[in-house]
């Protein structure tokens, strides 16, 4: 399993030889282009822009996965949208009647996922963006968080991801459950979340989204960055276990233990994994 920071080298390397390409053509590190019918706006100095540019999304398997899962008319939640690689995808596959609501609370990283949802007017409708940090109480402020993976070497970035802090400032903190109540949410069909060690606090702010409505949950697990928030995976599964989850590979195939140490074992110190989560009802 290779390790986030093993990924960044290796994207590190490939985008080393695409700018010394486009330098020859005069193109500068700003593209905007079409991958896949969706129009993206991309900075190819950042690890998640160059992917999509690359590959023409990002985390191809997390999107395979989901664009089985979500039909139309679905009500979506994108929790940790960074620039919108995700976010965008899941407007397309909601539908004209579809919803997906976003989440971002960095400046930096909300300020593109405007720019990219507003790329695509065909979709743009479907998308409701916020800059808000979903917490467990509103009394959090919240804190510069990691929304930045530049592929050159600077100082001050993360050990083991490589990611860069970036400013909150503008962003409202709420629970989740909260947030749906002002948005008059009737359904939520599924649930991308990525926030870093940060997905406990978002859960146990939504105790009412998860009993009511059981979405199915794509998400990361990566034990290390829950130690570093001060939480734990042992706490993350027991929220999921208490709301009758099951997690499960991105295929929903293959059922994943639910024992902390055998997850410690299988994801070591700077690595993650996306799993797919259900609600036996």
């Amino acid at each position: 399993m290779l390790k986030t920071r093993q990924k960044i080298l290796l994207a590190r390397s490939l985008q080393i030889v695409v700018m010394a390409f486009r330098q020859v053509f005069r193109l500068g590190p700003v593209s905007n282009v079409t991958r896949k019918g969706l129009r993206w706006h991309l900075d190819l100095r950042e690890g998640i822009d160059f992917s999509i540019w690359l590959l023409g999304s990002f985390e191809p398997k997390t999107v395979r996965c989901y664009s089985t899962i979500i039909k139309p008319g679905d009500t979506v939640l994108d929790i940790g949208a960074n620039i919108g690689a995700h976010t965008v995808p899941l407007a397309k596959l909601v539908g004209e009647n579809g919803r997906v609501i976003a989440f971002e609370p960095t400046d930096y990283a909300f300020s593109k996922l405007c720019k990219n949802v507003a790329a695509n007017p065909k979709l743009a409708g479907r998308v409701k963006c916020l800059q808000t940090m979903l917490v467990d109480s509103i009394d959090n402020t919240p804190p510069p968080l990691y929304s930045s993976w530049p592929l050159a070497q600077e100082n001050g970035l993360h050990a083991e991801h490589r990611g860069k802090l970036m400013s909150t400032n503008g962003a409202s903190a709420i629970t989740l459950d909260s947030a749906l109540d002002a948005l008059s949410t009737d359904r939520v069909d599924c649930v991308k979340v990525d926030i870093d060690g940060f997905e406990c606090q978002m859960l146990r702010g939504a105790s009412k989204c998860l009993s009511r409505w059981h979405p199915v949950l794509v998400m990361e697990l990566s034990p290390y960055v829950h130690d570093e928030q001060g939480d734990s995976v042992e706490e993350l599964l027991r929220i999921l276990i208490e709301h009758g989850y099951s997690i499960y590979t991105l295929d929903g195939a293959t059922q994943i233990s639910t024992d902390p140490k055998a997850i410690r074992q299988m994801i070591p110190t700077g690595a993650g994994i996306n799993v797919l989560a259900r609600a036996e009802r």
